[in-house]
Parts: C-alpha cells; sequence; structure tokens
C-alpha cells in the first residue's frame, strides 16, 4: 500500500509535473480541435442544407401561383400549377409543399385545406407571426433579400426555414413565402460526432499521460546521471566526469557546468594538497636542523660560545622557515584568486630602469657585466608590485646561475599589440631533461649549490614568475643550452589590447 508521504514526494516530483502537463496539454488539445471540428462540421452541413433549400425556393418560383385583384379580395388564393401525371414534377412539388406557408402582406396565411391543416397542426410554431411578417415584408419590398432561421417545433425538432416575397401572378402585391427543412440529419451527425470525441477525449488523455512520463523519463536521465555522478564524486576522485550527449541543448549545458565546477574544485583540491605537501616537505628540514642544533647543544655546550653558536644557527634556520611559510602562503592566495591584482597603466621602462641599477651592486661583486635594451617607452596595464617581482626574481637567478666574467641583459621591444622582454645570460644553462619541471614549486636544478652564490633558493621564485604572467595574460618560453645559457622571453598585451589577444603557451622551462 502506498504511503501518503510517497504520494506527497511522487506527486512533487518534476516527473509528475511534467506528465501531468503534457496531459493537460494533450486534453486542452484535443477539446479545442473538438470544438473546431464540430464548428467546421456544423458549418459545411448548414451550408449544404441552406444549398438544398435554396433549390426548392427556386422550384416552389415555377410551380406557385398566387392570384388575387385587389389586395383586400378575400378570394386570394395559392395553388400548385404541374403536371399531375409528371411523376418527377409530382415528387418536386410533394417536397416543397411538406414544410411551406404563403401569406399576404398583413400575415394572414393562404393555404389549401390540405397544406391549411397541416400548418395548423405540426409547423405553426417555426414560421413567423403576422407582425414579423408584415415587418419583413417592408424590408424586402425596398431591398429584396432572403431571410434565413433555425428554430425549434413542437416535435422537439429543429428546422431550417429561408423566407422571402413573392408578388402575385400580375407583379403587383408581394406575398411572404417561407420554405422550411428539417435538421434532423444535421442533428443527428453532430451528435453523434460530439459523442465521439467524449470517448476520445479520455482515451487521448491516459495515452497523452502515459507518453508524457515516458518523455520525461528520457528527459531526465541525464538530470539523474548527473545526481549518480555528484554522489560518486569525493576527495579522491574528483577526475570524474559526465560525457556530453553532442546535443547542444540545455542538458548538455547543464553536464558542461557540472564538469567545469568539478575542474575548479578538483584545483582547488589539488592546491591544499600541494600546499600540504609543500608544507610537509620544505619544513621538516628546518624543523630537524633546528631541534638536532639545540639538543646538541643542550646535552654537548659547556661554554657561553658554544650556546651563542648553537642559538645562532638556529635563529638562521627560524628565519628560513619563516620565509618559506611567508612564501607558501603568498602563492597559495595568488593561485587560488585571493591575491587582488591593482593593475594600471605602467611605463614598464622605468620599472626596468629602476631594478637594473638596483642590481648593479650585486653584479659587481659577482664580477658579471647587467645591461639593459630599452626603449624610449613602452606601457602595459599592470600590477607594478607584481610585475617587479617577476623582473627580480629572473634577474636573481641570471646572476646566480653566470659566473663571473659572464654578462647578463635585459631587453625590451614594444609592438602596437604587445610587449616582449627578455631577460638572457651567459651562465651555465639548463639540462633538457630540467626544462619541464623549473616552474615546479620547490625544483631546483641539481648542482646548484656548487654556484658562485652558494646560498640555496626557496625554489619559488619562478612559481611566482609563472603566475605572474598568467595573471597578467601573457607567456613565457624559455631558451637555455648547458654551458652556453638561457634565456626567458615574457610577452605581454600591451595598454589598451585587450586580454583575449594573448593567450597562456604551456609553461616550458626556467629556472629557481
Amino acid at each position: 500500500m502506498i504511503r501518503r508521504r510517497d504520494l506527497r514526494r511522487i506527486s512533487r516530483g518534476l516527473r509528475f509535473r511534467l506528465t501531468a502537463s503534457y496531459a493537460l496539454f494533450f486534453t486542452v488539445l484535443l477539446i479545442g480541435v473538438s470544438f473546431l471540428f464540430r464548428y467546421q462540421l456544423d458549418k459545411a452541413l448548414l451550408t449544404e442544407e441552406k444549398g438544398a433549400v435554396s433549390e426548392q425556393w427556386a422550384a416552389m418560383k415555377g410551380y406557385l401561383r398566387i392570384e388575387s385583384e385587389h389586395e383586400t379580395d378575400t378570394e386570394q388564393r395559392a395553388y400548385w400549377y404541374y403536371d399531375d401525371s409528371d411523376e418527377e414534377e409530382k415528387t418536386i412539388v410533394l417536397d416543397i409543399r411538406k414544410i411551406y406557408l404563403v401569406a399576404d402582406s398583413n400575415g394572414k396565411v393562404i393555404l389549401d385545406k390540405d397544406d391549411q391543416q397541416a400548418y395548423s397542426g405540426y409547423y405553426k410554431d417555426i414560421f413567423d407571426s403576422p407582425a414579423n411578417i408584415r415587418t419583413r415584408v417592408a424590408k424586402a419590398t425596398s431591398k429584396p433579400q432572403p431571410f434565413w432561421d433555425t428554430r425549434w417545433g413542437e416535435d422537439g425538432e429543429q428546422y431550417l426555414i429561408r423566407s422571402g416575397v413573392v408578388w402575385d401572378q400580375k407583379h403587383r402585391l408581394p406575398y411572404y413565402v417561407s420554405l422550411g427543412m428539417p435538421l434532423s440529419s444535421h442533428t443527428k451527425i453532430l451528435r453523434g460526432f460530439s459523442w465521439i470525441f467524449v470517448g476520445v477525449i479520455p482515451v487521448g488523455l491516459v495515452l497523452g499521460g502515459i507518453l508524457g512520463w515516458f518523455m520525461a523519463g528520457r528527459a531526465l536521465t541525464p538530470v539523474k546521471d548527473v545526481a549518480l555522478a555528484a554522489q560518486r564524486i569525493s576527495g579522491s576522485n574528483l577526475r570524474l566526469r559526465i560525457p556530453t550527449r553532442e546535443a547542444g541543448d540545455e542538458l548538455d549545458y547543464l553536464i558542461l557546468t557540472f564538469n567545469r565546477m568539478i575542474e575548479r574544485l578538483e584545483s582547488s583540491f589539488q592546491q591544499m594538497k600541494q600546499f600540504s605537501t609543500d608544507v610537509s616537505h620544505e619544513l621538516r628540514t628546518p624543523i630537524t636542523a633546528i631541534r638536532g642544533q639545540l639538543e646538541v647543544a643542550l646535552f654537548t655546550a659547556k661554554t657561553t660560545e658554544q650556546y651563542r653558536e648553537a642559538m645562532f644557527n638556529a635563529l638562521q634556520d627560524i628565519d628560513r622557515l619563516s620565509q618559506i611559510v611567508r612564501a607558501l602562503l603568498l602563492l597559495s592566495q595568488a593561485e587560488s584568486g585571493q591575491l587582488a591584482l591593482q593593475k594600471s597603466r605602467l611605463n614598464l621602462r622605468e620599472v626596468a630602469v629602476d631594478l637594473v641599477d638596483q642590481f648593479q651592486i650585486p653584479a659587481e661583486a659577482a664580477g658579471v657585466r647587467l645591461e639593459a635594451d630599452l626603449p624610449d617607452e613602452c606601457f602595459v596595464e599592470g600590477d607594478r608590485v607584481q610585475i617587479e617581482r617577476m623582473i627580480t626574481n629572473l634577474l636573481s637567478n641570471a646572476l646566480k646561475f653566470t659566473p663571473a666574467g659572464g654578462e647578463v641583459r635585459l631587453r625590451v621591444v614594444s609592438t602596437p599589440e604587445r610587449v616582449e622582454m627578455v631577460i638572457e645570460d651567459t651562465g651555465r644553462g639548463i639540462s633538457t631533461e630540467h626544462l619541464p619541471h623549473i616552474f615546479d614549486r620547490f625544483y631546483r636544478v641539481p648542482g646548484s649549490g656548487t654556484a658562485p652564490n652558494p646560498e640555496q633558493g626557496l625554489g619559488l621564485g619562478l612559481s611566482f614568475v609563472a603566475w605572474i604572467v598568467k595573471a597578467h595574460h601573457g607567456k613565457i618560453e624559455v631558451d637555455s643550452v648547458p654551458g652556453k645559457g638561457s634565456r626567458f622571453t615574457i610577452t605581454l598585451p600591451a595598454a589598451g589590447v585587450g586580454s583575449d589577444t594573448m593567450e597562456l603557451a604551456g609553461q616550458p622551462a626556467g629556472r629557481s
């Protein structure tokens, strides 16, 4: 037995409502079509019957004779003139005489005995009253016209009546003549038609409900697939996607929107996972070092100088630990969209000149020549802080991995559509197998500890560079030959150029 709660749940379901809509649509459609067909059928039958009455009217004018000397004569009479031996004429006249009326202009009925008896017995109520006859005769004599009426008789049947004016034999006095035809067959046909539709509409309603239930089920199948996929999705299987039906309809749009949402969730989970992995990996070493130094000092140090040295080493590791945490938080905020750019119209020449001047002192200390080749002006829409961070990271890497006597050059080329910045050096270069990974977090090219500057970086510099370029709708490319140097090429849209003209290319390699 179906419980009331189950019935309520089914009635509130989308499939039930779609089915009810289908059934209601079919019901309204069938009712509307039935009324339209019935109206057209009624109109066609009535037109056909009017044509038959009109034929009788034309025949009546050939066989009916009305004689009278004066309008007030009591000897007015109407009779039928035909050959009684001619069966065809006799049949035509008898058909006309079944239902007819002849009256003078005052409404006085003029019929022979047989016709008078039929008139008074059955058909009197379907013909016009004397007052109505006088009115219609007046209208027809001034403007000839037929009069059509449908009336119900005492026998319960409907009749079609045509009335008009016919003149006497001498064409002096007008007389009112009406011919009638029973509409029993007409009524029977319409009644049968109505009963057919009374039987068809419930059947159509049932069929419409069944078809609606089936079609609604098929239409909602992709929605159920989305719901089932959503139930299977968890943090461990975010790669699950729902295939589209390639129909290009609203359901495909829903599936694409759902898949894009899962992609964003997957990206967020990957960032969280990456952040957790990076933190656990990069913080383990300095924390272990701090713990070891403090334990050694605790158990072996005997003099103040030994304690001071242990504390100094621990502070250095703590400072490195703080730098890693700050860099990780900043990069995580940037990649998750929480770090908003403050873009403005920026002259890249001014930024590059300031940074090159700042790096001249460390370049001279390392014995490296630092030069810049810049145009008079070149404008981009960018965040000055992030653009400076990008150039600083690239110049710092170039100087770090270029031996004494080498050269680092920053070159900027400007066109109306884009600005191209090239930072190249004559350093050690990067092996081909390391190029695909240099933009990964904490990735360091093996052997970097032998560089002229032995201080290890955090391995996040080029990750920041890649994010900054992407956030400014640019692209970055890297060319490197081991032993000869590397060249980083960054292309940004010029100021006033839409961001859709630039796309981020695949992230080739660099160094950290």
